[in-house]
C-alpha cells in the first residue's frame, strides 16, 4: 500500500460519516495491522460515546427444532436425521420461568422454520405469556410471516422484536444453499424486514452468515439493505448481527473460513458506517474472543444459551440447532462484563 492511500484510510477511519464506498475501501485486503489497530480505537471511541458501558444481555428459547427447509449450513436441515421435538406451551412456560430466574428480561423466541411453528394462533399466547412472566422485550427469529401476521402479533400479543437473518446476499449462492423450502424464495426473505416495520414492529434485527460467501460482498450488500430500511422504514430501531458458522449435524467442513482478524475488521469497519446502531455477538464466538471484541463495537450478546427446544430444563444436545462455543453462563457473563468494565442491562427500555 502507498502512502497515500494509508493517508486516505486514515481520513476515513477519522471522518464523522463515512460512505458505502469507503466502507468497502476499510474492508480491503490492503488494511494492514497498524491501521486496523486505528479501526478498532475509532470504533472503540464511537460505540462509547453512543452506547457508553452498557451492554444488553439476551437469550434465545428455541421451541421447535422441525423445519422443513433443507439448508446446507443448518443442524435443523429437513434431511438431517435428528431428534425433532415442538414445546408444549407448558414446556416453553418451564423454559421461559428458567431463564427468567437467571435475570434475563430480553427473551428471543426461536424455531425451524415449520408452519406450525409459525402460526400466529400458536404464537400469540406464547408471546403473552412471556410478559406475564416478567420479560420486558419479547422478539422472534422465525420463518417469514406476512404484514398482517406480524401487525396482529404486535396488536394482540405487544411482539417487540424480529430477527431476519438474509444468510447471504448473492442470489447465486442463496440458491444454492437452500436446497429445498420455503426459504429458498429470497425476495421473499429480503423484504421480511420491511413488512414487520410496515407492521408496527418496533426492533428488527438484520444480518448474514459469515462462511457463506466472501463476506466483503456481503457486508456491502447488509450495508445497503440497512441504508434503505433506515431511509424508508425509520419508525423502526435495527440492529446488525454476523454470525459466523458452527458445527452442526450435517453441516460440513467446505465453508469459506473468516478469521478472527477478518471478523474484527468488519465488526469495526461496520461501527464507522453506523456508529448509532447496535450490534449482537452471540455464543457461536469462543470466550476468550467473546471477551476480547465486546468493547470494539458490541452492544448485545448472549449469554448461557441453548440451541435445542427444552434445553434448559432437560433435553440433551441431540436437538441443538449448532454447537454453542461459549457455554459460560449468565453469572459468569455478568462477572466478565464487569471485570472488563461494562455495565450488564437485564432490562430493555419500557
Amino acid at each position: 500500500m502507498t502512502t497515500q492511500e494509508q493517508f486516505e484510510i486514515l481520513k476515513i477511519i477519522n471522518s464523522d460519516r463515512i460512505t458505502i464506498d469507503e466502507f468497502r475501501l476499510l474492508l480491503s485486503t490492503e488494511v494492514d495491522n497498524e491501521l486496523l489497530k486505528k479501526m478498532a480505537s475509532r470504533s472503540m471511541e464511537l460505540t462509547r460515546k453512543r452506547f457508553g458501558r452498557a451492554i444488553s444481555l439476551y437469550i434465545p428459547l428455541y421451541y421447535d427444532n422441525r423445519c422443513t427447509n433443507g439448508c446446507i449450513y443448518c443442524g435443523f436441515n429437513a434431511k438431517n436425521n435428528i431428534s425433532r421435538k415442538k414445546l408444549s406451551i407448558a414446556e416453553i412456560t418451564a423454559e421461559a420461568q428458567f431463564i427468567r430466574s437467571k435475570g434475563f428480561k430480553t427473551i428471543l423466541l426461536v424455531a425451524g422454520e415449520h408452519p406450525e411453528s409459525s402460526n400466529p394462533d400458536l404464537l400469540i399466547p406464547v408471546i403473552r405469556k412471556m410478559h406475564e412472566i416478567g420479560f420486558t422485550c419479547v422478539s422472534i427469529e422465525i420463518a417469514p410471516l406476512g404484514e398482517e401476521e406480524y401487525r396482529a402479533l404486535v396488536r394482540d400479543s405487544h411482539l417487540d422484536g424480529l430477527y431476519i437473518y438474509q444468510e447471504t446476499y448473492n442470489r447465486e449462492i442463496y440458491d444454492k444453499v437452500h436446497a429445498s423450502g420455503r426459504k429458498k424464495d429470497y425476495d421473499w426473505r429480503l423484504m421480511t424486514a420491511e413488512r414487520g416495520s410496515r407492521a408496527g414492529i418496533s426492533k428488527i434485527g438484520i444480518g448474514f452468515l459469515l462462511g457463506l460467501n466472501d463476506f466483503r460482498e456481503d457486508a456491502a450488500a447488509l450495508a445497503e439493505h440497512l441504508n434503505s430500511l433506515m431511509k424508508n422504514n425509520w419508525k423502526s430501531e435495527y440492529s446488525i448481527s454476523f454470525p459466523r458458522i458452527r458445527n452442526a449435524a450435517g453441516v460440513n467442513d467446505s465453508f469459506r473460513t473468516v478469521t478472527d482478524r477478518e471478523f474484527v475488521q468488519l465488526a469495526c469497519a461496520l461501527r464507522l458506517l453506523f456508529p448509532e446502531t447496535g450490534m449482537s455477538l452471540s455464543t457461536r464466538e469462543h470466550p476468550d474472543f467473546r471477551d476480547t471484541v465486546i468493547p470494539l463495537a458490541f452492544t448485545n450478546i448472549s449469554a448461557g444459551s441453548s440451541t435445542a427446544p427444552g434445553g434448559y430444563c432437560n433435553t440433551g444436545n441431540d436437538l441443538q440447532q449448532f454447537e454453542v462455543e461459549d457455554s459460560r453462563t449468565p453469572e459468569q457473563m455478568t462477572q466478565v462484563l464487569k471485570k472488563i468494565g461494562f455495565d450488564p442491562v437485564w432490562k430493555d427500555w419500557q
